[in-house]
């Protein structure tokens, strides 16, 4: 059973979610090793081209930074797929709006990837548990964006959006991919993570042992 269920949401499925999706799926390979089949990664779109492949330059940009564009299909977003994910990151406020409509039960589990990284650096990575034994519940780093969403100033969100670049030159491409990593990495290093409890020998509270935290490219 997955640990964890992530989706990333933009509008055809054929750029910048799935850039998200297969960066993600190498990170993770890179990372956690065998356990990286313990978190289910997928990608939708509001309007996407069904069946398609990436997008040229896109799949260009993806193989460059490390992902693998190879057997992608592009999938239509359904309320099923943002409802069963624990975690759900748009590209832009649209399109978080536009998963909201859908699944409005989905608030707190939903948000654009910049918005989840601004609120990231807030956020004691360090005081949170690691994402095993969530006991059907929504990760504890999460729970803790969500507690931090309120904080935000209007300014803050009109950063929240990563640009649509069909249509464009490779090197629009390029400013994407590494827009998504710079905000991608550390996310996904903050919940994953691993950390574990060990008894203080003074008396009975549990400390909490952070290892050297992984790599950010």
């Amino acid at each position: 059973m997955d640990a964890v269920r992530i989706l990333f949401v933009c509008t055809g499925n054929i750029c910048r979610s799935p850039m998200a999706e297969r960066l993600t799926r190498a990170h993770l390979d890179e990372v956690l090793g065998a356990r990286a089949s313990t978190v289910s990664v997928t990608s939708a779109g509001t309007h996407a081209v069904v069946g398609g492949e990436m997008e040229p330059s896109s799949a260009a940009v993806l193989a460059g930074l490390g992902g693998d564009p190879r057997g992608f299909r592009a999938r239509q977003l359904t309320a099923g797929m943002a409802e069963s994910a624990d975690l759900v990151l748009t590209m832009t406020r649209n399109h978080r709006r536009s998963v909201l409509k859908l699944a409005p039960r989905t608030m707190f589990r939903t948000y654009t990837l910049r918005e989840a990284a601004d609120l990231l650096q807030d956020v004691d990575v360090d005081r949170l548990p690691g994402m095993e034994g969530t006991d059907g519940q929504p990760p504890a780093l999460v729970r803790a964006l969500g507690q931090q969403r309120g904080t935000r100033r209007r300014g803050d969100r009109e950063q929240d959006d990563v640009f649509d670049p069909i249509g464009h030159r490779e090197s629009v491409h390029q400013d994407v991919g590494e827009m998504i990593v710079e905000a991608l990495y550390p996310l996904l290093d903050a919940l994953c993570a691993e950390r574990a409890p060990v008894a203080a020998p003074q008396d009975d509270d549990t400390q909490w042992i952070v290892p050297t935290r992984f790599r950010v490219a």
